[in-house]
């Protein structure tokens, strides 16, 4: 398997974006401690129809052609092998045709493989893709990435096959365990077994990577970095402090946000509603057709206006159904003015650090889509975080003293942006200014921000350095589970009426559990159902720290923890009759490759993998 292959020769860094994907890699024989040889892959892909170019991202888009809509010949990549005539393309071509046509084109396959609300195994995108447009699973839809990626490589690389190098793909750190097991399962699917590594550290390593070992003269003992990461379709916010151990300086993670879904799509999104209410006061009106094509095109507007600081205006045309405007399509266009006043403010308020994400009582009834947290507001989401983890670095080696019972937030020192949306340094000022006011009403010093980011590159490059300090060279980031893990355990009360039982979580993971170790539940032991499935409830939380392996909570508060998806055994029969019950003890695997696993164990030793379960609906339920 690939990250335990002995003779890779490169290290290799796989950012599988909601937008963009990219592959980076380090040349393990030319590099030495902190300096590495490396780069960045250009990714052959169709760019027009019959035109093939190698850029620096794939975008993460797929675009399922109707069977007579282009000649075989038209679809030919580098490794083509003949058979690409009735496949989906992926890319740039896919991104530009899709926004024309867009009943047929898969995006955001990343959210939609984290949504636990829909079977990911499922054709199920285009989501709202007439009944004629074949579609594709987001699980398929990710596998086509990296196959692409991994084709890619071995055209370039002939004398180094993609499966026999080291690979880290990378996930956000607000990521589930059936989330970071399905991206795991993408990867085998796309012929390749994967470390997982969570993005913001992966940001912080492309850092540590770029400084040419500097980075010890910017940070300093005591630092606690802040990654903001807000990407195609996340907000990822993480803490780094910097500990010293032996004379030298130790990052360690401590703590991750919770999964929120809003990004760059969402100001694609609200872009889009903007030029239709300026369309509609001249009297057009667009259908949900027109709005799917309307929001790729402000997707373009926003990366290019934000991206160029000499561009003022970008023009947006929406392909017209049946109109007789003249060239059968609508024009009109952005300013530079618009799109970062509209985003700044909408998405980036300046808000107090008391603030937080408002919530709204949902409808019975909604639309089958992803579930787009509901208040826009990055910096109301921003302050709960940090208000949350106030006291993160309590227990951490030479910082107890430096916690402030008084402080209402986590105060950091240093600020570190990830995310195409930051091109901007408009908004990555206002950022850095709201931080910094909150900071200033405690009376602790302004956080600075940490320069020499590659927006674009950051978490490939990133993710290709991990890959390499996993095998001894560079600077690792220390941390272990990001959460802590617990199953809900029914009370054995007698019946009440009206009254269901007690739920109490047991703790299986503790908070930092070192990735390649596994923990027994102590002493105890449960009784589970062979021949059928067993379901339990699943919780996580980020901030309780001191709960160990086995403790069982009675009482906990409305944040402190989350439920996820349901864990399912299936435990085979095995010489026994369907409905026995074995006595099994739980164990807790953090996996070398970053994914959760638990496991039933029988007294005779027999050993049985407790699933994520990654269904959903009556059936998975």
């Amino acid at each position: 398997m690939s990250q335990s292959n002995e003779d890779a020769r490169y290290a290799i860094g796989i950012d599988l974006g909601t937008t963009h994907s990219a592959l980076s890699y380090v040349d393990l024989q030319a590099s030495d401690g902190e300096k590495t040889a490396d780069g960045v892959l250009p990714v052959p892909q169709l760019t027009a129809p019959g035109t093939v170019e190698a850029l620096p991202l794939l975008p993460s888009f797929l675009y399922l052609p109707h069977p007579d809509e282009l000649a075989p010949g038209e679809l030919a990549l580098p490794w083509s092998t003949g058979g690409e005539a009735s496949g989906a393309i992926a890319g740039e071509f896919a991104r530009s045709r899709g926004a024309t046509t867009p009943i047929r084109l898969v995006s955001s396959a990343k959210s939609w493989l984290c949504h636990p609300g829909v079977d990911r195994r499922a054709a199920i995108l285009p989501h709202d893709a007439p009944e004629e447009v074949e579609r594709v699973s987001p699980l398929a839809a990710s596998t086509r990435y990296l196959q692409h990626l991994r084709q890619a490589w071995n055209a370039a690389h002939p004398e180094a096959p993609f499966e026999q190098q080291s690979v880290t793909v990378t996930i956000p750190a607000s990521f589930d365990p059936a989330a970071r097991e399905l991206t795991a399962e993408a990867a085998r699917q796309a012929g390749f077994a994967p470390t997982l590594l969570e993005e913001p550290q992966a940001a912080l390593y492309s850092w540590i990577q770029g400084s040419g070992g500097r980075w010890r003269k910017q940070v300093q003992p005591g630092d606690i970095i802040l990654v903001v990461d807000v990407g195609g379709g996340t907000s990822d916010f993480s803490l780094i402090a910097i500990l010293e151990r032996d004379g030298k300086l130790e990052p360690h993670r401590v703590a991750v946000g919770d999964h929120i879904l809003l990004g760059g799509d969402n100001m694609d999104l609200a872009l889009a509603h903007l030029v239709a209410r300026k369309l509609s006061a001249n009297g057009t009106q667009l259908d949900a057709w027109q709005m799917r094509a309307l929001t790729y095109g402000c997707r373009s507007a926003k990366e290019a206006l934000l991206a160029d600081a000499n561009a003022t205006t970008w023009p947006i045309v929406v392909p017209s159904r049946g109109s007789k405007l003249i060239g059968g399509s609508i024009r009109t266009e952005l300013t530079r003015e618009e799109v970062t006043t509209f985003i700044t403010d909408g998405f980036f308020p300046r808000v107090e650090a008391s603030a937080r994400p408002a919530t709204r009582a949902r409808a019975g009834l909604t639309q089958i889509g992803l579930p787009y947290a509901q208040d826009a507001a990055i910096t109301r989401h921003l302050a709960a975080f940090l208000a949350r983890q106030a006291g993160a670095t309590a227990e951490l080696e030479g910082f107890s003293g430096r916690v402030n019972a008084e402080h209402s937030f986590l105060h950091p020192s240093a600020v570190l942006f990830n995310g195409g949306v930051f091109k901007s340094n408009i908004l990555a000022q206002r950022v850095m200014d709201t931080i910094n006011d909150w900071l200033y009403l405690e009376g602790a010093q302004p956080a600075r921000m940490l320069e020499g980011a590659d927006l674009d590159l950051a978490v490939a490059r990133g993710a290709a350095y991990y890959s390499y300090a996993r095998r001894g060279g560079g600077v690792r980031i220390r941390g272990g589970t990001a959460r802590s893990y617990y199953v809900g355990v029914e009370s054995s009360m007698p019946a009440i009426p009206g009254m269901e039982p007690p739920i109490e979580a047991l703790c299986v993971a503790p908070f930092g559990m070192e990735e390649g170790s596994e923990l027994e539940l102590p002493g105890q032991e449960f009784g589970l159902v062979v021949g059928e499935p067993v379901h339990f409830r699943f919780f996580g939380s980020t901030t309780r720290r001191q709960d160990r392996i086995g403790e069982v909570l009675e009482f906990w508060g409305p944040d402190e923890l989350q439920e996820l998806n349901e864990i399912q055994a299936t435990l085979p029969a095995e010489g026994r009759v369907p409905g026995d019950v074995v006595q099994v003890k739980l164990h807790a695997l953090a996996t070398d490759t970053g994914t959760l696993e638990l496991a039933a164990v029988s007294r005779d030793g027999q050993r049985w993998k407790v699933e994520f379960d990654v269904r959903t609906g009556p059936e998975g339920t």
